[in-house]
């Protein structure tokens, strides 16, 4: 085992670092090195803005979206198409659509697909959140922008089924999201040519 080469407080930052995302034990211990050398440019206000966060933050008890209000900033927007509910796995999605501003319509975060390997079966998501929104809103179309993995697809087909019989059209993203690939990792262009390309299910 490698010994540590700086003290605990430092060996914690870089430990911590070391589980976001992306981050691997080299990458955090570069991250660590530059907040250190910026401490007062980058390292506290860095730690102002998550002691601020940590207090502000919450769960959209709407869509599942995070913000610091509750309903959250586009459940509240009144310029969204009420009409049209786009039902995301992660907040992350949420976000890279917003971000290739194609639509502007109210989303419905999952908090996860469909996966039997990894334990997850419909009541570890939020299903009955979407129907009861689907039936109480007067939505008239349903877009899931669930990825192309066997997972979300799953999930897609799964939803599919418990919204059928329901006065509502439900359309899944098409042309633009490659086969085995993340919403969050593609560009502004490909999920706007995905989002008009669009198709029933």
């Amino acid at each position: 085992m490698p010994r540590a080469v700086a003290g605990p407080e430092i060996e914690r930052l870089i430990q911590l670092l070391a589980r976001l995302p992306g981050l691997g034990p080299r990458s955090a211990r570069r991250a660590a090195l530059h907040l250190i050398k910026k401490r007062e440019t980058l390292m506290q206000p860095l730690a102002a803005a998550f002691d601020d966060a940590l207090g502000k933050i919450v769960t959209c008890r709407v869509c599942g979206n995070i913000d610091v209000r509750d309903p959250c900033t586009v459940c509240t927007d009144a310029e969204r198409e009420v009409g049209t509910l786009i039902v995301v796995a992660d907040v992350s999605d949420l976000w890279a659509l917003e971000r290739a501003g194609t639509i502007r319509a109210k989303y419905h975060v999952l908090g996860g697909v469909l996966s039997p390997l990894d334990g997850i079966g419909p009541d570890d998501l939020n299903l009955s959140g979407l129907v009861q929104r689907v039936h109480q809103d007067e939505v008239r179309e349903v877009i899931l922008a669930l990825g192309a993995t066997v997972d979300a697809q799953t999930t897609a087909h799964y939803i599919t089924d418990l919204l059928r019989g329901r006065d509502v059209a439900v359309t899944r993203l098409a042309h633009g999201v490659p086969v085995g690939g993340e919403l969050d990792y593609l560009d502004e262009g490909t999920l706007s040519a995905a989002m008009r390309a669009r198709t029933p299910l």
